[in-house]
């Protein structure tokens, strides 16, 4: 195999990983969600991931258990909604470092905490910043 065809096959796809990103996230939201949908979820992570959802998270530090972290806060909700349902809206890509996922979501179930039934439609934006195939930092802001 020549140099120029490795590299090739070797190239990031950063329109092709957003759309899994989103498909992978998409997953551990549903009502039958499994805790292997948020493994999957997290393999697309480098373990230092730092996380903001603005205006709930002011901090986007990356930490050294920044996916430990993340396990541990998606398995508190998971399979705490009794619908969901996500429409990937826009994927835009700056480079192989970059991108942006706008998309419209509907969900509905039972706090875990308060054990209050909540539902909500929003639209979202999630800036991902890559590097080395994986999301070093996540970005989410409400967009309505």
């Amino acid at each position: 195999m020549s140099a120029a065809s490795s590299a090739k096959e070797s190239e990031f796809d950063a329109e092709k990983f957003a759309n899994e990103y989103f498909q992978a996230f998409v997953a551990t939201q549903t009502p039958d969600a499994k805790p292997e949908d948020i493994e999957n979820y997290l393999s697309l992570l480098k373990d230092d991931v730092g996380s903001q959802h603005i205006p709930f998270d002011t901090d986007d530090s990356r930490k050294p258990d920044g996916k430990a972290r993340m396990r541990k806060g998606m398995t508190y909700y998971l399979g705490s909604h009794d619908k969901y349902k996500a429409e990937l809206l826009d994927v835009v890509t700056f480079g192989k470092n970059g991108m942006a996922i706008r998309y419209a979501q509907e969900a509905s179930g039972f706090h875990p905490d308060s054990g209050k039934y909540n539902s909500y439609s929003n639209q979202l934006l999630v800036v991902l910043e890559v590097e080395e195939g994986k999301v070093g930092v996540i970005r989410i802001y409400n967009v309505q």
